[in-house]
């Protein structure tokens, strides 16, 4: 029974690559996008941009402050 749990996953281990990625042997990367003055690698087209992955432009641990109280909050009518 453990054989049949294991033998997934140990050939989805197999699957991954070490390697650098490259074309196939018939395959060409993509033609040079408009206004770009070379191709851009394999590695280059599988890097997400920044505007793709924007970072976090704000610490909130570090600007956290305790909220004011506030004198409008009114119990709710019977």
């Amino acid at each position: 029974m453990k054989l049949l749990t294991l033998a997934p996953i140990v050939l989805l281990a197999g699957c991954g690559s070490a390697a650098a990625l490259k074309p196939g042997p018939s395959k060409m990367l993509p033609p040079k996008p408009y206004g770009a003055t070379a191709v851009p690698t394999a590695k280059q087209l599988v890097t997400p941009s920044s505007q793709a992955r924007p970072e976090r432009s704000d610490e909130l641990l570090k600007s956290s402050e305790e909220r004011r109280g506030d004198e409008f909050t009114l119990p709710p009518p019977n």
